[in-house]
């Protein structure tokens, strides 16, 4: 056990948000912690990291165990740099070297009084060391630069300081340094939230070789499905803890709400029963006594029989919209810069009515550029941008949230974008996003963050548009919400343009994939998202094939266009031929530079293990410099190897 939740309470004033909680975290659990939007979810996380006690009940953590929870409030520290504040995460390892550094001073000093080491001097040294080397501490900057690039940070990045990140950045920061850190205990809340699909895959991994317990809130539905074996549902105030994964959870869900109607209405039946009895003989003297005893076992009963609160849920209705032209949009020869750096050049989009298309590829590409451009709300530095007939643009921003204005009241948020004719409607509008009766007179900056994802929604929904623009439109939706928008969208009958990192959703909308590529590059993928993944596999896999040996000749002749293909073909596998034994070369240059460099290795070892080397405190500091830096080249040597070796091992 690395961590136990024991009947934990939370209230906010008058109201419960959960009430005796009982969680159990072991090693190798990975707990989809799920439920509706204030439901208490980020508030439990925080008291199981220990920066909030509970009302009521108890966290147990065995002596040792190190539990750490992702943040999304962030200090931007404008002095420090990204390096520097993701090395910080490894900075247990700074006091470990400054008592190695002490060791080797007492025993140097031992040296040269000509005395032995103490035993105990040299186990504690020995100790101290191992712990050293078993938490990377030869390795520290290789494991730095790793993580940043796995997360998605451009190797130049890692000088800049961390107010020149946004907020989605900064919080991958924080990702980072808990990668780095490895406590047995993770606590994530939202952790792809700000990621985008190649750094996902890359944390995926690296959350699947984490050897401790995880604990995740997340509506990424394909995040939940590959990665939770357990799901803990809080909802209502309680806490239901289900030993399956995601899958098999949402399979039993309708059954186990059907069980719970049906013991409602049989709670229902009896206390319909009871009170029967109790008015029938309630004056009669011989029923006296069976008749107190029903009315106790009533009053007993009351909290348990009195029927459950249906969950409220979205009731997301897109207004009709007008029919466009057959062309919805093009973007001709769209040229755009920021400084230096050049989006687009020349770059040409279009869209047909009908379409739902999905703009995929790294953070940095141009994705949410694109989406701008295609939505109106960025100018190109030049290029032509044409709407199609009656086409009328919604565009939802992925800092919509921020547009909000936090003074007014929830009403009169959406009146800033109403017409006339609207108003009469606007209540009912609001209802279906969850704003009822005294909601809509919150004011915007008292909204949680999926109050304000739906009050944005409720906006961009309020009159019909045949052209929809989204960017990361699930951001700060429960899972409740994510269905009722998917399903919402998938009856739309208008087109679709959107960017989104819930692989789930774009599975279920998407009819064509644009990969947006390094320097601008587009390509189109017609198909859904989960067609797209599978060309992509083919295509590495194709990349990796060995050159197949040509075809015996046919009595008929290739025509032009057969003879052209197996020309193309012919260059494409002397191209990747050259290139996998250019791997090959590379890869037994390395092997040889990481043979000499263990032989040096092992050299300094063997100086370390003489005992005279410790009367000089100042070699031995050369000495454990030397290591530290020889141990760092090594292990950027076999991650150049290991690259080299996989490119090369498709040539035999």
């Amino acid at each position: 056990m690395l961590l136990r939740l024991d009947g934990v309470a939370r209230s906010h004033g008058a109201r419960t948000l959960f009430r005796d909680v009982a969680l159990e975290v072991r090693a190798g659990d990975r707990i989809g912690l799920i439920g509706p939007n204030g439901a208490g979810k980020t508030t439990l996380l925080r008291i199981a990291a220990g920066e909030e006690p509970p009302d009521a009940g108890r966290i147990a953590v065995p002596r040792g165990v190190r539990v750490a929870r992702l943040r999304q409030e962030l200090d931007p520290r404008r002095g420090v740099s990204l390096h520097d504040e993701v090395a910080s995460a490894l900075g247990h390892l700074d006091a470990l070297e400054a008592e190695l550094r002490a060791l080797e001073a007492e025993m140097a000093a031992a040296g040269r009084r000509g005395e032995e080491v103490p035993a105990a001097l040299a186990e504690r040294y020995d100790r101290c060391r191992g712990g050293f080397e078993a938490g990377g501490g030869f390795e520290r900057e290789a494991r730095v630069q790793r993580v940043l690039a796995g997360i998605g940070f451009a190797p130049e990045a890692g000088s800049r300081p961390l107010s020149s990140f946004s907020g989605g950045w900064l919080v991958r920061v924080e990702l980072a340094k808990l990668l780095l850190a490895a406590p047995d205990v993770l606590l994530l809340d939202e952790p792809t939230n700000h990621l985008d699909l190649p750094s996902i895959a890359w944390f995926e991994e690296a959350l699947a070789a984490h050897r401790g317990g995880v604990v995740v809130i997340s509506h990424d539905r394909t995040f939940l499905r590959r990665h939770a074996n357990r799901i803990a549902e809080l909802d209502a105030g309680r806490c239901r803890v289900f030993d399956v994964g995601y899958e098999q959870f949402v399979a039993g869900e309708a059954q186990r709400r059907e069980q719970q109607e049906a013991e409602r209405r049989a709670r229902e039946r009896q206390e319909a029963d009871t009170r029967r009895f109790i008015e029938r003989f309630r004056y009669k003297a011989s029923k006296a006594r069976q008749v107190q005893s029903r009315i106790k076992a009533l009053e007993r009963a009351a909290p348990q029989g009195a029927p459950a609160r249906e969950a409220r849920s979205m009731r997301m209705r897109i207004p009709e919209p007008a029919r466009a032209g057959e062309q919805v949009l093009r973007l001709e020869g769209i040229h755009k810069r920021y400084g230096e750096r050049t989006v687009y050049a020349g770059v040409d989009f279009a869209l047909r009515r009908g379409e739902r298309v999905a703009l995929v590829g790294p953070n940095g590409a141009g994705k949410s550029t694109l989406l701008r451009i295609a939505a109106g709300v960025l100018a190109p530095d030049a290029g032509e941008r044409t709407l199609g007939h009656q086409v009328a643009v919604a565009f939802y921003a992925q800092h919509q949230l921020e547009a909000l204005d936090p003074e007014r009241r929830v009403l009169e948020e959406l009146e800033r974008v109403a017409e006339l004719s609207d108003v009469p409607r606007l209540r009912g509008h609001l209802g279906a996003f969850l704003f009822s009766g005294d909601d809509v007179e919150k004011r915007v900056a008292v909204l949680s963050g999926g109050e304000k994802a739906r009050l944005a929604l409720a906006k961009l929904l309020l009159r019909p548009a045949n052209f929809l623009v989204l960017d990361e439109p699930t951001n700060h939706l429960d899972l409740a919400a994510v269905e009722v928008l998917e399903e919402a969208l998938s009856g739309y009958t208008g087109t679709l343009l959107l960017i989104s990192h819930d692989r789930a959703f774009l599975d279920a909308l998407a009819t064509r994939i644009v990969e947006v590529g390094p320097g601008g590059v587009l390509r189109s993928f017609p198909g859904s998202y989960s067609d797209y993944e599978g060309r992509q596999r083919g295509e590495a896999a194709a990349d990796a094939a060995p050159p197949q040996s040509a075809a015996p000749a046919t009595a008929e002749a290739p025509g032009p266009e057969q003879k052209a293909a197996r020309m193309a073909a012919r260059a494409r596998s002397r191209e990747q031929t050259r290139l996998r034994e250019r791997a090959a070369r590379r890869a037994a240059a390395l092997e040889q530079e990481i043979a000499g460099a263990e032989e040096r290795l092992e050299l300094l070892t063997a100086q370390l293990a003489e005992p005279e080397v410790y009367r000089d405190g100042e070699l031995v500091r050369a000495i454990e410099t030397d290591r530290s830096e020889l141990a760092g080249e090594l292990a950027r040597l076999y991650g150049e190897w290991e690259r080299a070796a996989s490119e090369a091992e498709t040539a035999h």
